[in-house]
């Protein structure tokens, strides 16, 4: 079993970026296919991105297309969200999650495929 940490988010205004860490212990990071959601309040929890296990496929939800980018250091079992050009209704939890399904060069989308979660960092984007 992996456990996952999230942090690095915080309080910033429209247009500026923030990176967010997510450290995996327990198992390796290379195992798993990491996806990165977020919830705003009364809202479900969507899709952000997800990289593949060999860091080599992402896949992004279309509004982050351009804006943010994720990437991997399986040496540092650490996964990373770049937020660009931040807006405000990019407010949000955001949770890193992990999945041992698919292939090494997978990425997945959809919440149900991913087995493991974070416990969530903040991200708030004032205008």
């Amino acid at each position: 079993q992996v456990q996952l940490v999230e942090s690095g988010g915080g309080l910033v205004q429209t247009g500026d970026s923030l990176r967010l860490s997510c450290v995996a212990s327990g198992r390796p990071l290379r195992g798993y296919v990491m996806g990165w959601f977020r919830q705003a309040p009364g809202k479900e929890r969507e899709f952000v991105g997800a990289i593949s296990r060999s860091g080599d496929n992402t896949r992004y939800a279309d509004s982050e297309k351009g804006r943010f980018t994720i990437s991997r250091d399986n040496a540092k079992n650490t996964v990373y969200l770049q937020m660009n050009r931040l807006k405000s209704e990019d407010t949000a939890v955001y949770y890193c999650a992990a999945s041992f399904r698919g292939n090494y060069d997978s990425v997945m989308s959809l919440r149900d495929s991913y087995d493991y979660w974070g416990q969530g960092t903040q991200v708030t984007v004032s205008s």
